[in-house]
């Protein structure tokens, strides 16, 4: 099959956006497929990824609130790209309005949305969460469901990479859902990669007794990640026990977590790494993830500390509570910073809460297996589709791939 994505939220700075497409363009040529990945750029371009994969940019605005980021704001655009393409199948990956683009595309291909967000959770349960069940939030936010809904009338599929998104999303009404989890890079993260040196320089960074415990905190710096609340809590979970906490990431949020972070000697916020390894290492080298954000669809972090050999500390819903089997780690009740604390203090006391992860860590389901099953779900929609032997394209992206 040629399948091409259009990923509305995919940037070269970084993030799980990026993760996930850089293996997806690895992933798919192995499996016989030719993925075109679409995404709004700074310009035009074409750049070749290998056999069967391109990343594709057309020129587009940039997002106000975040300059590193494009958005399609041009539906002939998005149009235009998949009639050059001629795809088999197509991919929306946000449920925002390049979705819609998307599902008005008169073309015949099949096609799937991909939910790797959840802007409910994101931004109208943790706005009116305080004042407002989320029966009655969902009310409130009536027009977005009707979005989703004929969002879900004009694609084949909606993919939810976690159960508890899945249940909400047939909840409010949605069909075609189906569940396809995520995964971690194959053969990056694991417990083998833990650096006794490196741990010893981060106590010594943190300011930590020879007993105490590095906690891991890894993601953006947006609003709806709660990095504030997490500094604050393990701030005040190390004046009861010897905890610190390394923070990796960045993004509009860091001067409020610098700020949340101030006098705590026991926390170090750390510049992101583009080193994959260097980051499985530092992983492996802590005792334990914590995360505070539960309107993750899936959890990747999470994946990865559990692949890392780490139990969890995490909220009680979202992608990142999908991860937390049995005695996989703690979960404390989701926004509220003094339950995190004490969870946080209760880490220490826990069985078992430090040691058999290892065996846990080998189970943990990679990306290709992601991959591989769906396509599969693909295929089903697409009998007798072929691979091109040679990219057939319109002249405009027929230049752009020979620049």
């Amino acid at each position: 099959m040629r399948i091409v994505d259009v990923c509305a939220f995919y940037t070269p700075h970084g993030g799980g956006v990026k993760t996930y497409v850089e293996r997806k363009l690895k992933a798919l040529p192995a499996l016989g497929h030719e993925i075109i990945v679409l995404a709004p750029g700074r310009h035009d371009s074409v750049e070749r990824r290998g056999p069967g994969a391109l990343l594709v940019t057309v020129a587009q605005p940039t997002l106000p609130v975040d300059r590193r980021y494009h958005y399609f704001t041009d539906r002939n655009a998005i149009h235009d790209a998949l009639d050059a393409w001629r795809p088999d199948f197509v991919e929306a990956s946000s449920p925002w309005s390049s979705a819609t683009k998307v599902a008005q595309w008169q073309g015949s291909a099949p096609r799937a949305l991909m939910m790797h967000a959840d802007p409910l959770s994101s931004y109208a349960y943790r706005w009116l969460g305080g004042v407002a069940s989320r029966a009655r939030i969902d009310q409130m936010c009536g027009g977005f469901w009707a979005h989703l809904r004929a969002l879900d009338r004009g694609f084949d599929l909606v993919v939810s990479p976690g159960a508890s998104l899945s249940r909400r999303l047939g909840a409010g009404g949605l069909e075609k859902v189906v569940t396809v989890p995520l995964g971690v890079e194959p053969g990056i993260f694991r417990p083998g990669r833990a650096d006794p040196d490196l741990r010893r320089k981060l106590f010594d960074r943190l300011m930590l007794a020879g007993d105490g415990i590095i906690l891991a905190g890894v993601g953006r710096f947006g609003a709806e990640k709660r990095w504030p609340m997490v500094v604050r809590a393990v701030a005040q979970a190390s004046r009861r026990r010897p905890v610190g906490l390394v923070l990796i990431g960045a993004g509009g949020e860091r001067a409020r977590i610098v700020a949340a972070a101030a006098g705590c000697s026991h926390i170090e916020i750390m510049e992101p790494t583009a080193n994959r390894g260097e980051l499985a290492t530092l992983l492996a080298s802590c005792d334990a993830l914590v995360h505070g954000c539960e309107s993750e669809t899936f959890g990747l972090v999470a994946s990865e500390a559990r692949a890392s050999g780490l139990p969890l500390i995490v909220p009680d819903r979202g992608g990142a509570f999908d991860q937390l089997g049995a005695g996989a780690g703690l979960a404390y009740r989701a926004g509220d910073q003094t339950a995190l604390r004490d969870t946080i203090v209760r880490l220490f006391d826990a069985p078992g809460a430090f040691g058999g992860h290892e065996r846990a860590a080998a189970r943990v389901r990679t990306m290709d297996q992601h991959f591989a099953d769906l396509t599969e779900r693909y295929a089903a929609l697409v009998p007798g589709a072929a691979v091109v032997p040679e990219w057939t394209v319109t002249p405009r992206f027929v230049e752009a791939l020979s620049a």
